[in-house]
This record gives C-alpha cells, structure tokens and sequence, in this order.
C-alpha cells in the first residue's frame, strides 16, 4: 500500500470495469478509502448488475483497503447523491469524485434515434453532473477537493458516435465551469481523455497509433486526485500509454473587423477567405486519407 492518497476519501462511478476499476484500485493502492459505483450494465447501457462493483470492493479488501459500493444509476439525481451522501456518512467526507461511468451506441447521424441518443447523454454528460453536482456543494463547505471528468479525443467529432462525441465535449466544458465556479473554493475541476484497451475501445473503427492499458490512466487519476496537482484546473490531459499530453484552451485564432457599413453576406464571402479563414479538423483528413489509401488499395 502507497500513501499517495493517504487519508482521502474518493468515490469512482463506472468502477466496475476497465478503467473506472483500474482507477478505483489504484486510489485504494495509495491510502484512499473509496466508494465504488457502478450500474452493471452492458456496453450500451442495458441488462444491469450490482456484482461488478461488489467485486471491486472484495479486491480493495483483499489487498488491505477499505472500500463500499453503490450500485444507483448515476444518470438520475438521486443516484449521484447517492454516491457522495454514501462517502460522507461512510467515512465523513469526500476528497475526490471521479465519473468514468460510460455507455456506447453507435449510429451514423442520420439514422440514430432519440433511444439512442438520450442514455448516452444521460450516463456521460448528466451522469457527470449529478455526481459534480453533489460533490461540489459538500466540497465547498469543506474548502476542498477535486473534480475529474472524463472525456475521449472524440469531443472533436466523430463518424458514428455523434451521441458519445457531443456528451464528451459538454463534459469539457462542464470541467471549465467546475473549475471557474468553484476555484474561489479551493476546489478543482480537471479532465482525462484517455486511449485505453477496453470493451469500449474495442470496437473503434480506425487504428489507435497510442494506446495504453486501464492502469496508465490510473496513475493521473491518481496524480489529479492528490495534493500534488492542487494548484492544476481547469486542464484537459490525454493519457495514451507512455504519452501524457495537455490539450489547448479554446481561444480565437484570427479575426476580421467590418467598417462602419458592417457586414453582408457578399462582403463576408470577399473577406473571410483572406483573413479568418478556416481552422482544418486534423480527423476529417485522417478520414480521407484512409479513404484514399482503401480506394487505391481497391484498384491495385
């Protein structure tokens, strides 16, 4: 056992598998007490199980630590207070929230229907924010704690996961919020985008060039998590095996100024491409030079 995290207290949604277990053994490895939640559920959020995070608690005990589990539904308000109400009255306080709870279900954007649009808001997004919300109220009465969402480098977009890619960029944006609002406080907000080996990541369907296993991201959950990033909010970090990067603060790039006439379209459509322009999105060309490379390989 490591002291890392000695003497805190942090709860972990989505602990039952992959990284959110990964994630809630390693803060148990280094001194935490930790409340391990998990729904149970299938990849696409179906046929739930309270077994996978008990599971998680008997191998915190087993190796000496101390941990108990909630099984709620993060998605509804009553299941992230659950999660937190669960840590204060267990073990008096909550250091650290972290929200890997996650579903999948892909659909190209045209055929995706509201069911498959509306859980996986619910679980990532709003799942976020019932544990955030909660969290926060009770963190700022104690003048600390950390915030960590989880995000994917899928906030840029995505070809058939629309739902998932719009749900990751609100998180970001919701860390941002987390950590202007409640900096005064003496609370941070961070996010992890991690590349990971998982049942979720299993089926992506183009080649990971950086990927890593469940337990590399651990380890910045638990750096976040601890004093030693106490002055760190507000960050985005991508974890992909040996590689941690930051992610950019959203800020305008160029900008152009109309005269006292102001602007029309015609005067935009002479302007903006000498001046603004555009900003390339580096997937669409990674799309289109596999598109490329499969239509030549089509032709050989």
């Amino acid at each position: 056992m490591g002291n890392f995290l000695s003497g805190k207290v942090v709860a972990v949604t989505g602990a039952g598998r992959g990284i959110g277990r990964a994630v809630a053994l390693a803060c148990a490895a280094e001194g935490a007490r930790v409340v391990v939640n998990d729904y149970g559920v299938a990849v696409d959020g179906r046929e739930p199980t309270g077994e996978v995070a008990a599971a998680v608690v008997k191998e915190i005990e087993a190796a000496g630590g101390e941990a108990t589990a909630v099984t709620d539904d993060v998605s509804a308000m009553a299941g992230g207070e659950r999660i937190v109400s669960t840590a204060v009255e267990t073990y008096g306080r909550v250091d650290g929230v972290v929200c890997v709870a996650g579903i999948l279900r892909e659909r190209m954007l045209f055929n995706m229907s509201e069911d498959e649009w509306d859980p996986v808001l619910a679980t990532h997004l709003k799942g976020t924010f019932t544990v955030f919300r909660a969290a926060s109220a009770v963190m700022r009465r104690q003048g600390s704690g950390t915030l960590v969402g989880f995000t994917s480098g899928n906030h840029q977009g995505s070809v058939s996961q629309a739902n998932y890619s719009a749900a990751k960029g609100g998180i970001i944006s919701l860390v941002r919020s987390a950590a202007l609002g409640l900096h005064r406080y003496g609370v941070t907000a961070n996010c992890v985008a991690p590349v990971a080996r998982t049942r979720m990541s299993a089926n992506v369907p183009m080649e990971l060039a950086e990927i890593g296993e469940p337990e590399d991201v651990a380890a910045m959950v638990v750096f976040l998590l601890s004093d030693h990033a106490r002055e760190i909010t507000g960050q985005v970090y991508t974890v992909a095996g040996p590689k941690i990067a930051v992610w950019a603060q959203p800020r305008e790039l160029r900008a152009a100024y109309a005269d006292g006439e102001g602007w029309t379209p015609q005067r935009i459509a002479a302007a903006l491409p000498g001046t603004v322009g555009t900003d390339p999105m580096p997937m669409l060309a990674q799309l289109e030079a596999m598109r490329a490379a499969a239509a030549a390989s089509r032709g050989q």
